[in-house]
């Protein structure tokens, strides 16, 4: 109502309406609030910003392309039918791409100009599989003439188009959401850390804590400046309504009593999200709290790795067709650059260390050498760290784009690695970490990789710390094992080496 009669004051004082203009004046702001309360409602669901991001691919999409048609003049389908066919296959491709890349990702950020290189290379393999399907399709069928022009055409426009709403739907998301907080259960060692974990993360919504204990009502969470823990429990529970965005549970579910145990439940089926502090993580920022692992955590439900899963030879088969592939087609460059190494610093132009693979066998990895012949390893530092002074101008340019590691395919090939998966550890760090960081062998469970998780969502690492948190990256990919987690990491690889986001 507030916002209503806001308007209507300002009418009143400047432009001197009448009773019936202010009449009319009040009942289209209150039909604008309606609808702004409709979207609001409508956006605070999970599946809510899928299902229009879905509905506005689809629409668009065909929209353009039918438009296209028209504006060529050309005959690319010869029925209805034939133009539904080349419509079901195109956009099955877009969707799968867009999927890949957390373009259906409510909790995706995607105003960052890292989303949105991604969201472009999405939608450009998109194009070319397509293109690739639907021509296919036409050598089958001789009446079907899909239009080169139109094709491109339509993704060239439905490009910055889904990249726009996607953005406008986001940043209204989150402005919706603003007034809202998560409410967080628990004030303990582990909502602490959580606590510490949010503040250095990009949500910007607030946090309030509560816990069932009185003796910790008062005090601050994690020092001066941090929210202070309230009371309470039920009477928040009992008024969520649209004032929380979600339920973290930051205590062990045995030290919740029945009643307030079944309350979660109900809240999580009819009212608004439960995360434990395993889901919030992984949900929102797809790497794991090292804080829950513990010797048991392989044996949970839903590990692919623990059992014979099509997707594990389908890997294996990927592995060495794409890595014979991409020797082939890299084949110049196996000649360049060492040509580039040798002039600058002489033979030899590979770089050989033994690496620990899986179920820790020890295998020699091969990359081009990037640092000096003199000071390559020392047992002092273990670690490449930014701007080091060992690394030759051409090998900073390798690490930028990548190039250093072509000579992996090789390992590729035989089987030592998988084009995907956590990095390939020296043996002497593999060592040094089994004894500092705990759980650390638990990399093991799959094959290292060229690229992986880890290694395109955390930067270089260059101390212990960096090794930690990059594990917890690894130890997501375990847990999520599949094939789409896979497809993200190699878009978002490209996009580090189209971008140059390499050392």
């Amino acid at each position: 109502m507030a916002n209503s009669e806001q308007p209507q004051s300002v009418f009143q004082e400047r432009l001197g309406f009448h009773e019936e203009r202010r009449t009319f004046a009040s009942e289209s702001v209150a039909t604008t609030g309606h609808r702004v309360g409709f979207w609001s409602r409508f956006l605070h669901h999970e599946w809510s910003s899928a299902a229009l991001y879905l509905f506005l691919d689809v629409a668009s999409w065909i929209a353009i392309y039918r438009i296209m048609g028209w504006f060529r003049h050309d005959a690319f389908y010869a029925t209805p039918f034939q133009f539904f066919i080349i419509n079901v296959i195109q956009l099955g491709v877009i969707v799968a791409a867009l999927y890949f890349v957390g373009g259906y990702d409510r909790t995706v950020e995607k105003l960052t100009l890292g989303y949105a290189a991604e969201h472009l290379l999405a939608i450009t393999a998109a194009a070319i599989v397509s293109a690739m399907l639907v021509y296919s399709a036409a050598t089958f069928d001789q009446t079907m003439k899909p239009s080169r022009g139109v094709l491109l055409l339509s993704f060239t426009i439905f490009l910055p188009l889904s990249l726009a709403y996607r953005r406008w739907i986001r940043q209204y998301v989150v402005t919706s959401s603003a007034h809202r907080s998560f409410l967080v259960i628990g004030s303990g060692g582990a909502a602490v850390r959580f606590y510490q974990a949010y503040k250095k993360s990009s949500n910007s919504q607030h946090l309030e804590f509560v816990d069932v204990n009185e003796a910790r009502v008062g005090q601050a969470i994690a020092g001066e400046g941090s929210p202070i823990v309230q009371g309470n429990l039920t009477a928040r529970l009992n008024k969520l309504g649209d004032r929380y965005s979600g339920i973290i549970l930051a205590e062990e579910a045995s030290s919740l009593n029945t009643q307030l145990l079944e309350r979660l439940v109900h809240a999580q089926f009819r009212e608004t999200r439960v995360y434990t502090l395993e889901s919030f993580y992984e949900t929102h920022w797809r790497y794991l709290p090292l804080g829950i692992v513990d010797p048991f955590w392989p044996l949970q439900a839903g590990f692919q790795l623990a059992r014979t899963s099509p997707y594990h030879y389908l890997k294996r088969v990927f592995d060495i067709v794409a890595s014979a592939t991409a020797l082939v087609i890299c084949s110049p460059l196996f000649i360049l650059v060492p040509l580039l190494i040798w002039t600058e610093d002489g033979a030899p132009v590979l770089f050989s260390q033994e690496r620990v693979g899986r179920d820790g066998k020890r295998f020699i990895l091969l990359k081009f050498r990037t640092m000096r012949r003199h000071g390559d390893e020392t047992h002092d530092d273990i670690y490449t760290r930014e701007r080091d002074r060992r690394v030759t101008g051409v090998g900073r340019w390798l690490r930028k784009l990548r190039l250093d590691e072509l000579p992996q395919l090789w390992n590729a090939l035989k089987g030592d690695i998988s084009l995907i998966g956590p990095r390939a550890e020296w043996s002497k760090c593999a060592e040094r970490y089994e004894q500092t960081i705990p759980f650390y062998h638990f990399r093991h469970l799959v094959k290292p990789g060229i690229t992986g998780w880890a290694q395109v969502n955390y930067p270089y690492g260059e101390n212990d710390y960096d090794a930690v948190e990059k594990l917890k990256y690894d130890l997501y990919y375990i847990r999520h094992y599949s094939l789409k987690l896979d497809a993200m990491i190699v878009l978002k690889t490209l996009y580090t080496m189209l971008f140059g986001k390499g050392r």
